[in-house]
């Protein structure tokens, strides 16, 4: 897979999501990250169901779509019928792996499988055979803005090695450094935030992503 560069719509302009979509795809980006938090997986609400809708029919970037929330299996249908490409869910969820890889892929999606970073790379080898996506947090869930960890990197290189033939993503503090040392890593999708939202040169900074 080639390097993708995901940005992350929490760091978006809300009051102007249509030109900030535009604004990212012609700096390069061929995805985009959505992060759908329940306030109850992790301590913070960001946005559900009608902004990716009304997203998905202004753009035609992949839909990266992230659910950080407690029961994922209640909401495979509906994310499916919002425009969602890839459904990333965490390992550390209420829901049942198997059942929700097996029900993201009934309903034509990538299945995704994302962990927090006090869970061990290995927690996810049992599901490797029916993964599209493996997302490595490299801060906690819930927040954006922080700092990345460098342990993540070690679990990076073991799925890398263990399947490489599945797309490793990274989610948090991700700039031209830290991305450096994921791709060096094994990682293939980098999640940024501010750091291509908040550039004044988007493209600069997708590319110095992917340098």
């Amino acid at each position: 897979m080639m390097m993708m560069i995901s940005p992350s719509l929490l760091a978006a302009d809300f009051t102007k999501l249509d030109r900030e979509l535009d604004r990212i795809t012609r700096g390069g980006a061929e995805w985009l990250h959505l992060d759908v938090m329940d306030g109850v997986f992790v301590p913070n609400i960001s946005f559900g169901l009608p902004v990716i809708q009304s997203l998905r029919k202004i753009s035609r970037l992949t839909f990266d779509v992230h659910l950080m929330i407690q029961e994922p299996l209640l909401y495979v249908d509906a994310f499916a019928d919002a425009g969602a490409d890839y459904l990333t869910f965490h390992l550390e969820s209420s829901s049942d792996p198997e059942k929700m890889i097996d029900a993201i892929h009934a309903r034509g999606m990538k299945a995704g499988l994302s962990i927090k970073p006090n869970t061990p790379a290995e927690a996810v080898f049992p599901y490797l055979d029916k993964l599209d996506l493996i997302l490595v947090m490299s801060v906690e869930p819930g927040f954006g803005g922080q700092k990345f960890m460098p342990a993540c990197l070690d679990k990076i290189r073991i799925l890398h090695e263990k399947a490489p033939e599945i797309p490793i993503s990274v989610d948090g503090g991700i700039n031209a450094e830290t991305g450096r040392l994921c791709r060096e890593a094994g990682a293939d999708v980098l999640v940024a935030g501010s750091y291509v939202f908040g550039a004044k040169d988007v493209v600069a900074a997708i590319d110095s992503l992917m340098a």
